[in-house]
This record gives structure tokens, C-alpha cells and sequence, in this order.
């Protein structure tokens, strides 16, 4: 297979990709994430990030929905600000080749570019996987050094994931997309320097609002290199990874095969907060669940995660709501004394709960080795919780629940989440209306019918 050009590669896949080569697992993978991300997106529109970015956009004029407002904007504007609210919670869903969150750079594009034409729920599924293809496989492609190295791949892989899903929305032909991809790479942002503040979120509106944009102006005729984008000396391979430190036939020699979003798969959060947390999480809350403790029973908690994980989650004194959501002394302090990590710990300042202040200050965070979990294994979790009395409660996971799609989180607590993070923002009959039709989604003729549910109730 050449590798002569990714940006053309994947132009040609996307070219030829429809609803109808999905089979029923593509399908039901498809409507989980897009449920999952109109809830965290619902819920998220509340938060000071994308409330302050819709006042600064105020007076944007269009016909996409902003999620939970009573208003509509334009396209863009739209994209950006839902994009940011779609994060904001860090409820989203995860995967892991991408690294990331795979869901929101791609279906808050969507809608807002739904909300400007006729679009059936067929051909939102197929842009959503399409979009969801090629930034996983631009992620075998470049992780994890990328990961590591600190770029926010949900931002940086994100935004192709965004153009590649317009472009096919649009149904823009094969040069067309490369130039849209091509576009991209200009676009593509997001340092991890900027996490635990609402910049991070942003990332994410701002890389669905350039994906969106990237797809426009190729279809408009705007210029780029669709020679070697990805390639060239100063190109998005170079630049951002370095030589040596990517594999360009890895991710084209996997294309489709399977498609991503089936394996590993969408990984669907049971906690409003990092991804990385989740394994110790799990660990705290089965001891909670197994033990009655209370603080002052507590000497010592040790916490072991993969040290990828733990270089932004190791923050035993979080100063902020949303520094809070990346740390797992924090996290695993609730979980422990509460047997839940719930949105409400990461409102109203209750990070600085004294109690909990108190507690973190036992708790330790390391990273594991071979003699806690395999090499290859990245997404386990270790727990101990020393007693005064001298005893030990330890629980161990693999990964957590719902991390991949072979130990999916059951179909009633995915509804369940989605009520949750819809309640208060739209009506109870909007919600059950939303929820039906993106069970149904490859039967909706006109995706608006399902766009203006989001609005404020």
C-alpha cells in the first residue's frame, strides 16, 4: 500500500464510504456515542466556559441551535460553542487509540451543519463514522509519543476527525476533501498545559469549529498543499511528532478493519471527570461499597495508575472545579467516603471541602509496574486504604467499566446518564423525544426535527 500521501488515502476512503456498508454493530456503536454526547453536551452548556464563550459571540446570527439556549447562531459559531460546552465536564466519551475524547470534535460539527441543510439520520451516522475513522487511524498513526509529548490529541486529531465528517456531510468529492484535510493541519491545536482551565474545552469548539470551516472552504474553492500535508519536512508529522516517532502504514493498513468506533470502541464515563481517574475510582468505590469507613478511620491511601495517566492527574491540592476533574486524590476521596463520583462534587467549590481537604493529604498516587499489571496493559487501577486499626481494604481493576466495547456500560445506565445530564436544561418530554430518535436515528428523515429538541425548554 502506498503511503505517499495520507491526505489523499484518506480522501479516497471517505469518498466511497455509506450508511449501507455498515452492519448492525457500526450502527448501534454510531448512536451510543452521538446519545452520549448530546447528553455531556446538554449538561455542559451550563458551564462558565461555554456560557461566557456564547456572551463574547453574542449576537450571532444563523440557524443552528445552540445547545440549552433559546437561541440560534451561525454555524461556526455554533460548532465553537457547543464544541467547548460538549467538554466542558470532561463526561465525554473516551477511546483508546485516539487517546482521547473521539465523539465531541465530530458531532457538534455535525449538528450545526445539520441545522443549515437537509440531512437524513443515515447520513449523519456514516459522517459520524467516517469523521471517527480517520482521526483514530491518524492516532495509530502517531501515538502515544504524541500523547505523551503533550499535545491534546482530542484537539490535534480532533479536527481532522471534524473535516473528514463535514466533508462527508457535505459530500464534497475526492479532491475536495483532501484539500479540506489539508486545511486542517493548519488548524490543528491543543497543549495539555491547559488542563484543569477552560481552555481545554475550548480546544475541543475550536477544533469542530476549524474542522466545519476546513470542509466549507474546500467546497468553496479555497486553496492548500494536498500534496504531502502530512508528509512534507514541515509537515503535520514532523512537526508535531518528529522523525522516527510516527508510522504512517500503521494507521492506513488498519483503515475500516475493523472500524474503530466497534474496536476497541467507544468508551462510555461514569464520572464527570478525566478519563485517566476512572480505574482508581472504580477501586474506591467498590471498598466504599464492601467497607463503612469514614475519614478519620483512613492512615494512608496508595492509588497505582499507568504513569501516562498520573502525569495529569497527580494533583493532591486542586485549586479549581475543573482542576478538581483531574485529581485522583480528589476523585478517589469521594469516591471513598461517598461510594459515587457525581457532577455535583465539581460545583459550588466543593473541592474545598474540609473534610475532603483533609483526606487527600493521605492519600498518595504512583505509578505501576510489571508487578502490578502487564506491560501492555494502560488502563488498570490499584486502591489500598490503610486503616488505623492496622488492617488494609485493596480492590484491583483492569480497566473500568465501559472502557471498550468488549465490557460495554449497560444500555440503562447509558439512558441513565443521558436523563441525568438533560434534566434542567430541556423539558422531560424533549428528552425522552431526543433519546428515542437517536435510537431510531438511521429512520429520521430531517436531523432539525431532532436539533431543535436542545433548545432551552
Amino acid at each position: 500500500m502506498s503511503t505517499s500521501n495520507v491526505a489523499e488515502f484518506f480522501a479516497s476512503k471517505l469518498s466511497g464510504l455509506s450508511f449501507n456498508q455498515f452492519d448492525a454493530e457500526v450502527i448501534h456503536w454510531a448512536k451510543v456515542g452521538i446519545l452520549d454526547t448530546v447528553g455531556v453536551t446538554l449538561a455542559g452548556s451550563r458551564e462558565p466556559c461555554a456560557e461566557i464563550l456564547a456572551g463574547v459571540l453574542d449576537g450571532s446570527v444563523g440557524h443552528s441551535v445552540i445547545f440549552g439556549k433559546s437561541s440560534m447562531g451561525s454555524a461556526l459559531d455554533a460548532a465553537l460553542i457547543n464544541g467547548t460546552a460538549s467538554h466542558a465536564l470532561d463526561f465525554d466519551d473516551c477511546n483508546n487509540t485516539m487517546g482521547g475524547h473521539p465523539s465531541v470534535p465530530i458531532v457538534p460539527a455535525l449538528f450545526a451543519l445539520s441545522d443549515e441543510m437537509s440531512v437524513s439520520g443515515k447520513d449523519f451516522i456514516a459522517a459520524y463514522v467516517a469523521g471517527f475513522e480517520v482521526e483514530t487511524k491518524l492516532a495509530m498513526m502517531v501515538n502515544f509519543y504524541h500523547y505523551t509529548k503533550g499535545w491534546h490529541p482530542t484537539s490535534t486529531l480532533g479536527v481532522f476527525g471534524s473535516a473528514a465528517a463535514c466533508s462527508h456531510l457535505l459530500k464534497l468529492n475526492q479532491q475536495q476533501i483532501t484539500v479540506a484535510l489539508a486545511l486542517a493541519a493548519s488548524g490543528a491545536s491543543g497543549i495539555k498545559a491547559n488542563f484543569g482551565s477552560m481552555t481545554k474545552p475550548m480546544h475541543i469548539g475550536r477544533c469542530a469549529r476549524e474542522g466545519l470551516l476546513a470542509a466549507k472552504l474546500a467546497k468553496a474553492g479555497y486553496t492548500a498543499n494536498v500534496n504531502n500535508v502530512f508528509e512534507h519536512p514541515q509537515g503535520f508529522m514532523e512537526v508535531y511528532n518528529g522523525s522516527a516517532n510516527y508510522d504512517i502504514q500503521k494507521g492506513l493498513s488498519a483503515w475500516a478493519n475493523p472500524f474503530d468506533i466497534v474496536k476497541p470502541g467507544i468508551a462510555i464515563k461514569q464520572y464527570p471527570c478525566c478519563g485517566s481517574t476512572h480505574p482508581a475510582i472504580d477501586c474506591a468505590i467498590q471498598i466504599a461499597l464492601e467497607n463503612r469507613i469514614q475519614s478519620s478511620d483512613i492512615k494512608q491511601v496508595e492509588i497505582w495508575i499507568h504513569e501516562r495517566r498520573l502525569q495529569h492527574t497527580n494533583r493532591p491540592n486542586p485549586n479549581s472545579e475543573l482542576d478538581a476533574k483531574f485529581s485522583v486524590q480528589y476523585v478517589v476521596a469521594r469516591a471513598l467516603l461517598e461510594a459515587c463520583v457525581s457532577l455535583e462534587h465539581f460545583e459550588n467549590n466543593n473541592f474545598s471541602d474540609s473534610v475532603i481537604k483533609e483526606l487527600m493529604t493521605k492519600i498518595h498516587a504512583h505509578p505501576y509496574d510489571d508487578s502490578h499489571f502487564p506491560s501492555d496493559n494502560h488502563f488498570g487501577g490499584e486502591v489500598r486504604v490503610h486503616l488505623h486499626n492496622g488492617s488494609i481494604l485493596a480492590a484491583k481493576v483492569d480497566a473500568p467499566l465501559g472502557r471498550t466495547s468488549d465490557n460495554p456500560l449497560p444500555a440503562d445506565r447509558l439512558k441513565r446518564k443521558f436523563e441525568l445530564c438533560a434534566n434542567g436544561i430541556i423539558s422531560l418530554d424533549a428528552a425522552e423525544h431526543a433519546c428515542h430518535l437517536i435510537e431510531n436515528l438511521e429512520n429520521l428523515e430531517d436531523m432539525r426535527l431532532l436539533t431543535k429538541l436542545f433548545l432551552k425548554k
